[in-house]
């Protein structure tokens, strides 16, 4: 099949961009003696997860129970969550995934640690249990490291945990912030007589800068298997490293400078983050999608001086790639012109 035998709108990967991008970040974290853990929940399919272990990374990172039970049927052995897991029926699935795998899993409360403590020691199994902390993010994590050292001594004093160590997600640029606080932390760890064996540090943004950030044993990249137009905003790519695009049909002009295409919500992630309008449309680089409904693209072409013709296709790199994964049930792999195979994305939606 070739690319334009493909029906839109669709989401094409480019397979030689996914290989290098996946390669050089590899090769960055072997080169700077880190642990790379990468993200899934980028692509959500466990034939690039199995990929980017035999490039040599150390386990997977999956957000939620779902998308690690789907990585696990698909053979994926050593899995970390780094989400609080609360409630009965987590817990019971964490104790299922935890007989089957490797599972290594992060809490920021003495509440959570004791629900995961009684759910693990009924089992009569043991869990590597870290520390999240919240080194500006401001999302979870406990806000100093004086309080990591105290929830590491609780985990640490319950059955059916181990302490493992620290786990952060920071706020892009700041290195200096996150450095300071995992350094104390570590050391009011060990002053406690507890040992952070593992300091997980995580994100995109920051990827090539993570060895800045000495205490870090590991890092958690998810967005650097596609890359995306925040990411470009962000310095760490450039556009050319873009694996993933959505490929659009021009179906309709009603005006001069208005171009509407068949991707709208549902098929382009809406999230701005660090960037205005919602993709960059690579054969039209100064048309700007200024609004998404549902089922339709609306593009401002106002700063074009050529305009499409209805029918037209339109590659369009999106500014969110894991939004975008998971709005959609298969992505198509492409080399060239050539569609290579067709990707079901098994964990899209997998968010209990």
């Amino acid at each position: 099949m070739r690319i334009d035998d493909l029906d839109t709108p669709c989401v094409v990967i480019d397979l030689d961009r996914v290989d290098r991008n996946l390669r050089r970040f590899q090769t960055y974290c072997d080169d700077n003696g880190l642990a790379n853990r990468p993200h899934v929940k980028t692509h959500k399919i466990p034939e690039f997860a199995r990929r980017q272990v035999a490039l040599g990374a150390g386990g997977i990172v999956c957000q939620k129970l779902g998308e690690a039970e789907v990585m696990a049927d698909a053979g994926l052995d050593d899995i970390l969550i780094p989400y609080n897991l609360v409630g009965a029926h987590k817990l019971r699935r964490a104790v299922a995934l935890a007989r089957r795998v490797t599972l290594s899993l992060t809490c920021d409360s003495e509440a959570t640690a004791e629900g995961l403590s009684a759910a693990f020691d009924q089992a009569g199994l043991t869990v590597a249990l870290s520390v999240e902390c919240d080194t500006g993010a401001k999302r979870c994590g406990v806000q100093s490291p004086a309080e990591a050292a105290a929830l590491a001594r609780r985990i640490d004093a319950l059955p059916g945990l181990t302490f493992a160590g620290l786990m952060t997600y920071p706020s892009p640029g700041s290195q200096h912030e996150v450095q300071a606080f995992l350094t104390e932390a570590v050391a009011e760890c060990a002053a406690a007589g507890l040992r952070a064996d593992v300091v997980s540090n995580g994100g995109s943004p920051d990827m090539w800068t993570a060895h800045t950030v000495a205490a870090a044993t590991e890092h958690r990249a998810g967005t650097y298997i596609y890359y995306d137009r925040s990411m470009v905003a962000f310095g760490a790519a450039s556009l050319d490293d873009c694996a993933l695009r959505v490929r659009a049909t021009v179906v309709s002009r009603p005006t001069a400078d208005r171009v509407i295409v068949d991707a709208g919500s549902k098929t382009i992630s809406s999230d701005i983050i660090n960037t205005e309008g919602h993709c960059t449309v690579l054969e039209y680089p100064a048309a700007r999608l200024s609004k998404l409904s549902e089922e339709h693209g609306h593009l401002d072409f106002s700063g074009e001086s050529v305009r499409p013709a209805i029918g037209e296709i339109l590659t369009i790199v999106p500014n969110h790639a894991c939004a975008v994964s998971n709005l959609h049930d298969v992505v198509h792999g492409v080399v060239g012109d050539d569609v290579e195979r067709s990707y079901p994305v098994a964990a899209r939606g997998r968010v209990v």
